[in-house]
């Protein structure tokens, strides 16, 4: 499954182009959003928006056999989720305007929605930078762009949810990616050792280098908030990047590590947060590549499959790996070439055809881990209240 470079631009990261550094006032002449229209939202609970997208699933068994896995959103559910997306802005400005286009769709579509089982839905639309500007950054061009100005946005999208949709309900933070990036900065100056930490049922912090000292999971980038370790913990943090097991960072990586003496960036296994090698529950894209303009190929011999998803039970496992390469999520493909179903998954990004080893498999750190960082959303949140109810 081949990815062109305009598809693997549409899922890089600022915080890999741009330190993690503390956003101080944007010096920008633009003025504040109103997050009380609707039209500042790319999700809000009881909408037909991007996050109410179909999210059925084929599942592709080892034996090749096919089955649809139908998907069903709770409206009712008694927690929400706060999500902030990855660069994907196509805008030719430095940093995005705020209307929704089909590119911040689409990654709601495979980063978000499937959430909206287990909790209420909200995406702020904000002024990211933009992937023209991270391809002029790249080049060696001067663009102007103000860093600030969307992580800005982003507090005072979240002010706006806790002052008017919020009402103490807990509230799992999840981002990928540039989304990441302001979370971290948004917990760190908005929640860590606050009363509202209270309210975090946990954050999920996906394609970023999250500080930590090594060997510990409290400290770091955050003071009072622990990497989780088991599914039922809360007001904790996942956070990895993740890498072909057979292709390890290379030294000119992007992810698994953080400047600063003795720190490490975090690798919580979403498939076995207490440590060791876990089964992935994967929803991979089912959608044409833009590269060879072909469907992927599930199985041999192929069969027609009509979901934008599919799962592979047991053809990926992962590990966080920590040796001198960094600490990363190691992604093992179980290949076995006397079955039927495909020994092969995409998701590196690839530029003039060569897969770049330094981006590891960012395309999909998301999709790999998706089916289980959802059930342990669910774990934590009867956790979280079932606590509430002691109190």
């Amino acid at each position: 499954m081949k990815l062109a470079l305009t598809l693997a631009f549409a899922l890089l990261t600022a915080n890999a182009a741009f330190p993690q550094t503390e956003t101080k006032s944007s010096k920008t002449a633009a003025g504040k959003n109103d997050y009380g229209k609707g039209e500042s939202w790319l999700c809000r609970p009881g909408r037909q928006d991007a996050c109410a997208a179909d999210q059925t699933a084929t599942v592709v068994e080892a034996n090749g056999k096919l089955k649809v896995e139908k998907f069903e959103a709770n409206p009712k559910a008694a927690i929400d989720c706060f999500y902030v997306y990855p660069t994907v802005s196509l805008d030719t400005t430095g940093n995005s305007d705020m209307t929704a286009g089909d590119e911040e769709r689409r990654v709601v579509l495979h980063q978000a929605a499937r959430f909206a089982s287990q909790c209420r839905v909200y995406a702020p639309l904000y002024r990211q930078i933009t992937l023209t500007a991270l391809r002029a950054r790249m080049s060696g061009q001067a663009m102007q762009m103000d860093m600030a100005l969307g992580y800005n946005d982003v507090v005072d999208a979240w002010r706006h949810y806790l002052a008017h949709d919020n009402q103490g309900r807990g509230v799992v933070l999840i981002g990928h990616s540039q989304g990441s990036n302001v979370l971290t900065q948004l917990i760190r100056s908005e929640i860590d050792g606050k009363p509202v930490q209270q309210q975090l049922i946990s954050a999920l912090l996906m394609g970023t280098n999250l500080a930590v000292p090594k060997g510990k999971d409290i400290g770091g980038a955050f003071k009072n908030i622990p990497l989780c370790r088991a599914a039922n913990q809360t007001g904790c943090a996942i956070a990895y990047a993740t890498f072909r097991a057979d292709q390890p960072p290379p030294a000119n990586t992007l992810f698994g590590r953080v400047a600063g003496k003795g720190l490490a960036a975090a690798c919580t296994n979403p498939a076995a947060l207490g440590g060791g090698s876990g089964a992935l529950h994967a929803y991979l894209s089912n959608l044409r590549s833009s590269s060879s303009g072909e469907i992927p190929s599930w199985v041999t011999p192929a069969q027609p499959i009509t979901t934008t998803f599919v799962s592979v039970p047991g053809l990926l496992t992962g590990e966080c790996v920590s040796n001198e390469k960094g600490n990363y999520l190691a992604v093992t493909v179980n290949a076995n070439p006397a079955d039927a179903r495909t020994d092969k998954i995409g998701g590196d990004v690839v530029t003039n055809g060569v897969a770049q080893a330094n981006w590891g498999l960012h395309l999909i750190d998301a999709h790999v881990a998706m089916g289980n960082l959802v059930d342990i959303v669910r774990q934590q949140a009867q956790a979280y209240l079932a606590k509430a109810k002691k109190k």
